[in-house]
């Protein structure tokens, strides 16, 4: 019998294999165990863990947590099968806590997914249970992630942030004195942790490097680490000295005898009550919401003066259907937040003017920028309903250039290109794309357009969308839809791509006439669109065209539109991935799939500009020539040494006529580096020759020596 690890060990998920008598047969056994297989994995991953299509990244955290105490099969020593359906759970927590493989699993489902092998490890039991999510069940501390971190820290409020990862048992020694913390400051300043473990990109990104690692955030400043003694007392003592607070004693007519107009600062904000009454409370929470009960509410904005106002200033308005909202006095302190920024800040009852609430498609209570244009160029905020989020967004909404689209400006006929995000609010994916969406805008202001698309609301427009958030670039008559990474650099580049390809589209005529050529290196991606694997390709071959420019050509072929072309070429399933040095064809067999790894595979079959140099060699023609050299002194089992090699081989090519290349095995030669001064793989060196003597340059000591070439770090 063949169990399912052993499907899980091969690559038969890989690839979208096709059934013609022409190639192969599969015998009847072996593909109905691979059906088996197949329907055995292919259980819906919202559903192993017991959640919602829309649930956050902290409740998925939560749920698989739940499951790993009870089914890990440390738990479950007598149960044979434990460790599969455990793996089932596993993977699935692995592929629904990633935004970007969230989405491709929403919209291929596995088959898009299976190149990842998310889940093919797990921890202990123990791990679960005293490492795995450290903070996810404290209420004073909010858990951050990418989707949410750049709209807290940019809020104006106060951030103290722990980056901390679960392995860390210095971080665990810390849990408990911030929880102790984060209740003690509880209201005064936000308390935040970050999971480096989910969050890898976004903690390289701000240079975390050391876990924990506690830094303060305030908006307008550069982030300031916190290296002091981590006691609660400590970190209450130094978050303190970051608040500015100022109380001013009133009284009228004998001293002591108190006006009661409280005059309260907290953050550089300044606040009045004024009543009649006493604050009969020392609890700081207490007091706090007496203050904001006596803040004026905001204005009411009418129907006839709507539009008036909202034509030439930004603005934000708080939707209402008649029900105060809970969030109603936090929404007090908005203007204040706002004021610097010059939003002004105001509140619209859709209940007394239905008629206009409907024509810009609002049915439920939100919050929506706009942004001084006219009534129409507005954007909904789809974030988390908190104080912090929507001020974060509210500031990046004024400055990018996303619109809200509806069926009146939905850019179906316009000529002027446009970015349409199509999306459903409940997804957490989509919600994690909107920032990155207002990035990739300021960037691409005045040369394209960008707006989303509530799905959920306009199911006529999305009517041929499969899975959110969908992306889609409409240029006059040319319809793209966006594959990559939900970040503004990765939109970004795939616009550029657009206007400069740097992939060919290949049909039969092309391919004889320029692949065919002699003199040109050709990498070329047979695939079919209706293949998942292939999807899941796509980002990552337009990211390695570009990579390969000036150095490889790089195209595709539609196989299902040119099936009997393929069928000649004998592609028997897709992507298949093939090589064209000359008349002669390589495939690939690399397990990895993404940009780089491609990029090695496909530089590996250029010739070498580089030569390899002996000891004699080494001393003849760099140390007694009259070249310049550039060396690479490397080990044959060092790894880097082996991702760098591609890297100089282009240098060498860069350099050719002018400097001559070389490479220094230094397992082989170990005397010869030694005496060179090589002490890590890879190095590279510059010998330059300036006259009748060998002088050489040193980048360190920034001046000439005889006795140091020029070392590259």
């Amino acid at each position: 019998m063949v169990s399912n690890a052993f499907f899980r060990s091969i690559k038969i998920h890989t690839t979208c294999f096709f059934l013609s008598t022409q190639f192969f047969v599969v015998p009847l056994l072996l593909l109905a165990t691979l059906m088996a297989a197949v329907s055995a994995e292919s259980q819906d991953y919202y559903n192993l863990l017991k959640v919602s299509r829309d649930a956050t990244t902290r409740e998925i955290r939560q749920a698989f947590k739940k499951l790993a105490l009870t089914m890990h099969p440390d738990k479950n020593p007598g149960d044979a099968s434990a460790h599969e359906k455990f793996l089932q759970v596993n993977r699935a927590y692995e592929v629904l806590k990633d935004e970007d493989l969230r989405k491709k699993y929403d919209k291929y489902g596995e088959k898009g997914l299976d190149e990842q092998q998310q889940g093919g490890r797990y921890e202990s039991w123990n791990f679960y249970r005293y490492d795995f999510g450290i903070y996810d069940d404290d209420l004073e501390i909010i858990t951050l992630d990418s989707g949410d971190f750049e709209a807290a820290v940019n809020s104006g409020e106060i951030w103290f942030i722990n980056f901390y990862f679960p392995r860390c048992s210095h971080c665990h020694t810390l849990a408990p004195t911030w929880r102790e913390f984060a209740k003690e400051m509880d209201g005064v300043i936000r308390i935040g942790a970050v999971n480096c473990g989910d969050n890898n990109h976004l903690c390289r990104s701000k240079g975390i490097n050391s876990y924990p690692s506690l830094f303060v955030y305030r908006a307008g400043q550069r982030p300031e680490k916190f290296n002091g003694e981590r006691s609660k007392d400590s970190l209450v003592q130094f978050s303190m000295k970051l608040i500015t607070t100022t109380v001013t004693e009133l009284w009228q007519g004998k001293p002591f005898i108190l006006h009661s107009l409280f005059l309260f600062y907290l953050s550089g904000f300044r606040w009045f009550m004024e009543d009649t009454g006493w604050l009969n409370t020392l609890d700081s929470k207490e007091i706090y919401n007496q203050v904001i009960d006596h803040l004026p509410d905001l204005e009411l904005l009418t129907g006839d003066s709507f539009q008036r106002k909202l034509a030439h200033h930004r603005w934000l308005v708080s939707f209402t259907f008649g029900d105060r909202s809970p969030a109603s006095n936090e929404y007090k302190k908005l203007q204040a937040f706002l004021r610097n920024d010059h939003i002004q800040v105001h509140v619209f009852d859709c209940t007394a003017d239905s008629k206009l609430c409907q024509s810009l498609y609002i049915h439920n209570p939100c919050v929506a920028v706009f942004k001084g244009l006219g009534i129409h160029d507005f954007e909904i905020h789809h974030g988390k309903d908190v104080l912090y989020n929507i001020v974060g967004f509210a500031r990046d909404s004024v400055r990018a250039h996303v619109t809200t689209l509806r069926p009146d400006n939905f850019p179906s006929d316009r000529k002027e290109p446009w970015l349409v995000d199509f999306f459903a609010p409940w997804c957490p994916p989509c919600r994690a794309l909107l920032p990155e969406l207002r990035k990739a805008s300021i960037q691409l202001a005045g040369q394209m357009k960008f707006g989303t698309l509530d799905c959920t609301i306009h199911q006529n427009l999305c009517s041929t969308v499969s899975a959110y958030p969908t992306t889609v670039i409409f240029n006059g008559s040319s319809v793209h839809e966006y594959e990559g990474q939900h970040s503004a650099d990765g939109i970004l580049e795939f616009i550029q791509d657009l206007v400069n390809p740097s992939m060919v589209v290949l049909d039969p005529s092309s391919f004889s006439e320029r692949v065919k050529a002699e003199g040109q290196i050709w990498a070329v991606d047979f695939y079919a669109p209706w293949c998942g694997p292939c999807q899941a390709l796509l980002p990552e071959w337009r990211r390695m065209a570009r990579l390969l420019s000036g150095q490889i050509l790089v195209g595709s072929v539609d196989c299902q539109r040119f099936q009997s072309f393929c069928q000649g070429q004998n592609v028997r399933a897709y992507p298949e991935i093939r090589l064209y040095p000359g008349n002669t064809r390589q495939s690939y067999n690399g397990w990895n799939r993404d940009a780089q790894s491609l990029r090695s595979w496909a530089l590996s079959s250029l010739p070498r500009a580089s030569v390899d140099l002996t000891p004699e060699s080494f001393r003849s023609l760099v140390l007694s020539g009259q070249d310049h050299w550039v060396l690479d002194f490397y080990a044959p089992w060092c790894g880097p040494c082996q991702h760098f090699a591609p890297e100089f081989e282009i240098l060498a090519r860069n350099l050719k006529g002018k400097v001559r290349a070389g490479k220094v095995d230094c397992q082989a030669h170990h005397q010869t580096c030694q005496s060179a001064g090589i002490t890590a793989y890879p190095t590279v060196r510059f010998y330059p020759y300036l006259g009748t003597r060998r002088v050489r340059q040193t980048r360190r000591n920034k001046r000439l020596q005889l006795s140091k070439p020029h070392l590259f770090s």
